[in-house]
């Protein structure tokens, strides 16, 4: 047993730390289901979590080929043993699964035979939150104590990753709606305002046309000109809502690309320096892409500088960012701030997220830099 309690400790740290670094929950569970396959030395393995409605929001396996779980059709069903699973806290164990009461009807056809099982119900301080199942003993006609021992402990465990995992995405989900919030509103205010402009030229151009055709043509010229800012201030907006591809382009093309449109749209040089390789981490360059776009934004839309520049660096596995403008500034720490710049708490939350240091220096008449020093990948 002590032997082989190294390898389930370390499927254990493996999971705790897939969650810290912050990858998805089915991440996580592929991870946990396929060391229950090595601990307990099955053939197959698979993990499932209800839905609470007589499904599984989540079954992943272990074992299994594509070609095969393709074939056997959609998600189980909370029948049979799967479902027996679930309503104790109580593993299950035996040399034949054909002899449990609720096996009839189990598996589709085209299913694997399947003999010796083992089930261990994970469980939270809520309840039985999912279950790992176990099949085809290798080497063995049944599992033995010893399995059913370690998969106990990784399932103890599981249950923690899981909440973990579950709590993580939550607040990512959180983290989107908030930001889809930030972007309805800057969609509002920004070209609302445009709109309303659009109208009332509308309206006086069409008031002086037979009166004064000449005044009617400034309106008409005028409306031409808000009618174009109010296309680039939608093409911007839609731009943030449009994910990058960090995979493909990196952080640096996406941040080049990003830069070089917003040169197009405001019609403001925008130096960007890009030093050295950038080394590529999907979740942290998405936060980081995200805070230089805020960082870009309240420079162009509240700073009225005259000149830009954003500095992306890589020393060591980390990544520094910085965003400096020569504006009006303000004060970062002012009561006011926050309500007049949502994009500051923002950038902080994204900047937590990573583990990284974020820095506002900026004072009246003294421009703003932004500063952003990320952890390693």
């Amino acid at each position: 047993m002590a032997e082989r309690l190294s390898p389930t400790l370390k499927a254990v740290s493996d999971a705790v730390l897939a969650v810290a670094a912050e990858v998805s929950v089915d991440e996580v569970l592929q991870r946990l289901v396929d060391s229950s396959r090595e601990l307990a030395g099955a053939r197959y393995a698979a993990l499932g979590l209800p839905d609470g409605d007589g499904g599984f929001r989540r079954f992943l396996t272990s074992g299994m080929s594509d070609k095969l779980i393709a074939s056997l059709g959609p998600l189980p069903r909370q029948h049979g043993v799967l479902g027996a699973m679930l309503e104790t806290p109580s593993p299950y164990r035996t040399g034949d699964i054909h002899s449990h009461p609720r096996f009839r009807g189990w598996w589709p056809a085209g299913h694997p035979d399947m003999r010796s099982f083992l089930g261990v119900p994970i469980v939270a301080h809520q309840g039985v939150i999912g279950a790992f199942y176990l099949t085809e003993k290798i080497a063995a006609p049944d599992f033995s104590d010893e399995d059913e021992e370690l998969i106990r402990l990784l399932a103890a465990h599981a249950a923690i990753a899981i909440t973990n995992a579950r709590l993580y995405e939550q607040t990512r989900e959180l983290s989107i709606a908030a930001e889809r919030n930030r972007l309805a509103l800057e969609l509002h205010d920004a070209v609302s305002q445009k709109l309303f402009g659009l109208v009332l030229s509308a309206e006086a151009a069409g008031t002086l046309l037979e009166r004064d055709p000449e005044a009617a043509g400034d309106q008409v010229t005028k409306l031409q000109a808000l009618a174009q800012e109010a296309l680039d201030e939608l093409r911007s907006l839609v731009f943030e809502l449009r994910p990058p591809d960090l995979e493909r382009d990196g952080l640096g093309g996406a941040l080049r690309k990003h830069v070089e449109l917003l040169r197009r749209l405001q019609q403001q040089e925008i130096e960007l320096d890009l030093d050295g390789e950038l080394p590529a981490d999907a979740e942290r360059d998405r936060e980081i892409l995200r805070i230089a776009q805020e960082a870009l934004q309240n420079a162009l839309r509240h700073a009225r500088a005259d000149h830009i520049a954003v500095r992306v660096s890589a020393d060591d596995g980390r990544v520094l960012l910085e965003v400096e403008d020569d504006g009006v500034g303000f004060e970062p720490d002012a009561v006011d701030a926050r309500s007049r710049r949502l994009g500051l708490t923002s950038m902080e939350e994204r900047a937590r997220r990573l583990g990284g240091t974020l820095e506002i220096r900026s004072a009246p008449n003294a421009g703003t830099t932004v500063r952003l020093e990320a952890g390693r990948g």
